[in-house]
């Protein structure tokens, strides 16, 4: 399975091809006389202590005493205030924030190749193997590349091959945007080394080249020559001193670390290939999508998306079951456990100045990164944002105490590695307490599939209890019902600043839901959970109908219904929350509410619109709203594009797409919930559901002819089938026991 292409890439963004390891990435051309290797490593960040431009963590330069409470006064008696006014008073102009740097590109200079692209030409990533190759054939002579990023070895790996002895001939050097290093070839390993001019950042790559055949020759002016060879290889290792650890954000320089992940590699690439698929195949292949498909034949990638109608065809099928396997492939790729989580491109940045510095913004993106994670089973590739949150604490329980004055801790808009939690003063995105709120949500639902309380006890709880605690010391009481509010709120990126907004409301009843389960889980002090029921209790749920049968994106009656904004955020409690289930009246207010926010938007914003309508079991408009994203909001490489790309896109789209296929965010696991009329035969092999199951479905003209579960471990289990003869069945399901409902086949 994979996506192929007749010509090389011409357009990074629109065309390179992506590998990755979490922590490294890389992005394959396949040009003839110079192939490129663009690549990344996701710590290279400007910014932070030590920046040219200072640091201060967005926290206030200057005490601002009782600048909250005035604003909250303010609200009070205006009830509406203009996000300018808001910045001015709470905002800041941010310094040292810094970006993801591009760490360079290595390039493979061809002698003698091919002027035009041969009609043998082929350039392919095989996400089931995570291997991009380059295939042509020249005076009748056939080349190949293979490309990987292995996690086992912390290396991308390259090899060029010839079906002729003595024909691979190229020279490997390194470029950069940037001039705050030195490169040097000896041994055969080229070594970039140097510290970014903004920070001082310690950076360092080495590439090692081996040959069969044929000479290596270190030159002089930093590159690497292969001369007459049957086949080369090359690793390529690199690193930072950064260090998650507040305040200071520095570790050990680079270079022992990178020279022992070289030396390590062994003198077979065959073994490294091996291990590298392996690895990957454990993930990749625990979830298999059959939903009519038939791939065309010599009908590369970009044609069948220039191709694709969303009608009911095979080809259209095969896109999209390639594109719900792609996100899967991206995360794997972008990350693994031991570096930082999937920022907004992933890992694959080629820029010194990124859109939105390519980092992590808390007002949906890189919550909607990890939507997939769980449900598409690939828990694992959770835990370097378990790490990325719980490093935020420490910067946040600052900034709580010194803005809001108050225990717990916060992050606001957006953050960077250097444990940015404050503001700054762009004034339709700069407030957004309620992210550390939001970024909890993932923790729980990790617990909530996988069950397993020692997670809950030592990684989750503490950051839920944490965050909790920062709302339970501000929500505050609203003089028109009595009601606890947080204020000032702001639903992004839209509207005026007012006192308890849908979407501030309902994530906040969110965090207390799930941190008082948690806590009566654990057995957490009586006096903990009496706050927590009492906030419950007193707490706005941000759920109201309007005027024209909306759900209200405010608590006053301020929604337009020929509003069009890409934001849906008061829709939080039906996905990603729990609030809203269908069939009740808030669902009808919220599928009013999105009806009018229409099809159109961003990327990321129509991703999170095929998993609203997936939730409010309306598959056909799920569907159509997959095609908006495939027609208009996909790249040739399948990247999500904003426009610019983003990968939050693919992500979510992943997402949706399993939400039509399961569901279990009730605590039932429902089978087919929201199954399109496109999709009228098929099967899934590997979803996972909340309580720890493995389901596996097969289905014959939109109905589940075969139910198959397997239980990781042992409680009680719902599930809700039409295939059922009750319909539904609870029963207790046994550790590592396999279930099966209708004809096992």
């Amino acid at each position: 399975m994979g996506l192929w292409y007749a010509s090389p890439a011409a357009d990074w963004e629109r065309e390179a091809l992506p590998i990755g390891n979490g922590a490294l990435g890389a992005t394959v051309f396949g040009a003839l006389a110079s192939e490129r290797l663009q690549f990344n490593e996701k710590t290279l960040w400007t910014g932070g202590p030590g920046s040219a431009q200072g640091y201060d963590h967005g926290n206030w330069r200057e005490a601002r005493p009782g600048a909250i409470t005035a604003m909250q006064d303010e609200l009070d008696a205006k009830t509406r205030l203009d996000p300018e006014s808001v910045a001015d008073k709470l905002g800041q102009p941010r310094v040292g924030y810094g970006a993801h740097q591009t760490f360079g590109d290595l390039y493979l200079d061809i002698p003698d190749a091919p002027t035009a692209t041969p009609d043998s030409y082929r350039r392919e990533l095989d996400i089931s193997n995570a291997v991009a190759t380059v295939v042509y054939t020249h005076q009748q002579v056939r080349h190949q590349r293979e490309f990987f990023a292995s996690y086992p070895d912390g290396v991308i790996v390259g090899r060029l091959s010839a079906d002729r002895p003595g024909k691979v001939t190229f020279t490997l050097r390194y470029a950069s945007p940037r001039s705050d290093f030195t490169v040097t070839a000896a041994g055969g390993r080229l070594t970039v080394r140097g510290a970014l001019k903004d920070n001082g950042l310690r950076f360092e790559a080495q590439v090692r080249v081996r040959s069969e055949g044929g000479t290596v020759t270190s030159n002089a002016d930093g590159t690497i020559t292969v001369t007459g060879a049957d086949s080369a290889w090359f690793v390529l290792a690199a690193g930072t001193d950064y260090a998650d650890t507040y305040p200071d954000y520095r570790g050990e320089d680079p270079h022992a670390a990178v020279t022992r992940t070289i030396d390590r590699v062994g003198e077979r690439y065959q073994s490294l290939v091996v291990r590298h698929v392996r690895d990957h195949r454990a993930l990749f292949n625990r979830v298999t999508l059959y939903i009519g498909q038939s791939v065309p034949a010599d009908v590369p990638t970009n044609r069948l998306l220039a191709n694709y109608t969303g009608g009911a065809n095979s080809a259209d099928r095969a896109l999209e079951a390639l594109y719900f396997q792609y996100g899967r492939y991206l995360l794997i790729a972008s990350s693994r456990p031991g570096s930082l989580p999937a920022n907004l491109q992933g890992v694959w940045n080629n820029s010194t100045s990124p859109p939105w510095s390519a980092d992590y913004h808390t007002n949906i993106n890189i919550q909607m990164n990890y939507w997939l994670a769980e449900a598409a089973n690939l828990a694992e590739t959770t835990a370097p944002y378990d790490r990325f949150v719980e490093a935020l604490r420490a910067p946040g329980r600052r900034t709580a105490k010194e803005m809001f004055g108050s225990r717990g801790w916060v992050v606001h808009n957006e953050t960077n590695p250097y444990g940015f939690t404050g503001v700054h003063d762009w004034a339709t995105a700069f407030w957004f307490p309620e992210a550390a709120a939001w970024l909890t949500g993932q923790m729980y639902e990790h617990y909530r599939f996988g069950g397993s309380t020692d997670y809950l006890r030592r990684t989750a709880y503490p950051v839920m209890k944490e965050a909790a605690e920062f709302w339970l010391d501000n929500l505050r009481t609203d003089p028109r019902d009595g009601t606890l509010v947080v204020t000032p709120s702001y639903s992004p990126e839209h509207g005026d600043f007012t006192a308890g907004a849908a979407m501030s409301q309902q994530i906040v009843y969110d965090l207390l839901t799930n941190t008082l389960e948690a806590a009566g889980i654990l057995g957490d002090s009586p006096a903990f959970r009496r706050s927590l029921e009492k906030a419950l209790a007193e707490v706005d749920p941000g759920l109201r109908i309007g005027s024209w049968g909306q759900l209200q994106e405010w608590k006053a009656d301020l929604d337009d219904p020929d509003d069009e904004h890409r934001h849906v955020s008061h829709l939080y409690a039906l996905h990603p929350g729990r609030q809203i289930e269908p069939g009740t009246k808030w669902a009808d207010a919220a599928k009013v509410s999105l009806t009018a926010r229409g099809d159109g938007g961003t990327g990321w914003s129509k991703a999170w619109k095929i998993n609203f309508w997936a939730r409010l079991r309306d598959g056909d408009h799920a569907h159509k709203m997959l095609g908006e994203q495939l027609k208009f909001s996909t790249l040739p490489n399948l990247w999500d594009t904003h426009p610019p790309f983003q990968i939050d896109g693919n992500f979510g789209a992943t997402s949706g797409m399993v939400e039509m296929l399961l569901q279990s965010q009730y605590d039932v696991i429902e089978v087919l919930p929201a199954l399109p009329a496109t999709w009228p035969d098929g099967s899934v092999r590997g979803l996972r559901a909340r309580g720890g199951a493995t389901v596996d479905i097969d289905w014959v003209d939109g109905r589940a002819t075969r139910v198959a579960l397997v239980a990781s471990r042992t409680r009680r289990l719902t599930v809700r089938s039409g295939l059922l003869p009750e319909g539904e069945v609870t029963f207790k399901a046994v550790a590592g026991r396999r279930y099966v409902w209708g004809e096992e086949g």
